[in-house]
């Protein structure tokens, strides 16, 4: 496939069927659309499928945001409702299991500090059980957070501080936040991604730690990602791609200059433009600059529907009552 940075199975899908006109085999795509959010289901059925589009085995859920999201309170609560469906589908534990919530990142650095914003608002209950046992019944569930950090503020590995709590106070499921990077400038801030594949933290910028998922922690591991950056790289070459295409349009057909442009192999300028840019830009990530009303709206999108999703008996008002 394409050589493009992405985390979003969606886009690598989108990548695979662009180049070879043709879904990927073991690869099943679901679209649905729910209060004008559209909802794409990726299903990696097999390593054929998994090597093809570059994704791990299972399943991609993801979310598109409506456009002024971040504005307007009603459109949030409709895209937490949807995330929380979502993830119910994902979540196949009693709601009597505990569940560790990790919110993954930086909190010094605003595009990767979704995980800790969301881990601030989560309904932590898991406490109380001994605390007020008159007040908390068995309908809710017990729920713990944590924010470990990142290695260059910690000096540990994010996957042994999360491996050393679940060994410790042993949950039913983990479930982990994290920022990512998009191929797509349209896709920043404006994706969710829900997976049931676990996660590395680090690798939306290139710098993948120990992995976190079942197979490292030993319980199921759903991960939930925002791309908040894009390559730098890729915004290049796709600008490049725009003024390539028309200048095929302007070029006069089977014309020798038009030959040219058609045989230009656009993975091979990829990896060109990455090589000319990297000793004077490095591996230059690119933010928004409201990246930081953004990753507040979008951190408590994903904590309402979190909380919706793992106190399946509470409702939203009843939530909000709690955590005031």
């Amino acid at each position: 496939m394409i050589n493009v940075r992405t985390d979003l199975a969606v886009e690598a899908r989108e990548i695979y069927k662009e180049q070879f006109k043709r879904e990927a085999d073991g690869v099943v795509v679901v679209e649905e659309e729910k209060d004008d959010i559209k909802i794409t289901t990726v299903n990696v059925k097999n390593e054929e499928g998994a090597r093809m589009i570059g994704k791990v085995m299972g399943t991609y859920i993801t979310i598109d945001i409506p456009e002024f999201t971040h504005y307007d309170g009603e459109i949030m609560d409709n895209v937490a409702h949807v995330l929380a469906e979502s993830l119910k589908k994902l979540i196949d534990i009693e709601h009597t299991k505990t569940a560790l919530v990790v919110g993954l990142g930086n909190w010094n650095v605003t595009p990767d500090a979704l995980g800790p914003q969301v881990v601030e608002k989560i309904m932590v209950t898991r406490h109380l059980k001994s605390v007020m046992p008159d007040a908390i019944d068995d309908s809710v569930r017990p729920v713990c957070a944590l924010a470990p950090g990142v290695l260059g503020i910690t000096g540990i590995e994010t996957g042994e501080v999360i491996k050393g709590v679940v060994d410790r106070i042993k949950p039913s499921i983990v479930v982990c936040i994290d920022a990512l990077a998009s191929r797509n400038t349209r896709r920043v801030n404006r994706t969710i991604q829900i997976g049931n594949t676990g996660i590395s933290p680090g690798a939306g910028v290139g710098n993948k730690r120990m992995e976190i998922s079942e197979k490292t922690l030993g319980i199921p591991v759903i991960a939930i990602g925002v791309p908040t950056v894009v390559d730098a790289a890729t915004i290049v070459s796709d600008a490049m791609d725009l003024v390539l295409d028309e200048m095929i349009n302007q070029a006069s057909s089977g014309g020798e200059f038009y030959n040219m442009l058609k045989s230009i192999d656009k993975n091979e300028k990829g990896q060109l433009i990455r090589t000319l840019l990297n000793p004077h830009v490095g591996d230059l990530m690119v933010t928004p600059k409201e990246v930081d009303i953004v990753i507040d709206s979008v951190s408590k999108i994903i904590s309402s529907g979190l909380n919706l999703a793992l106190q399946p008996n509470l409702d939203m008002e009843e939530i909000t009552k709690f955590m005031n």
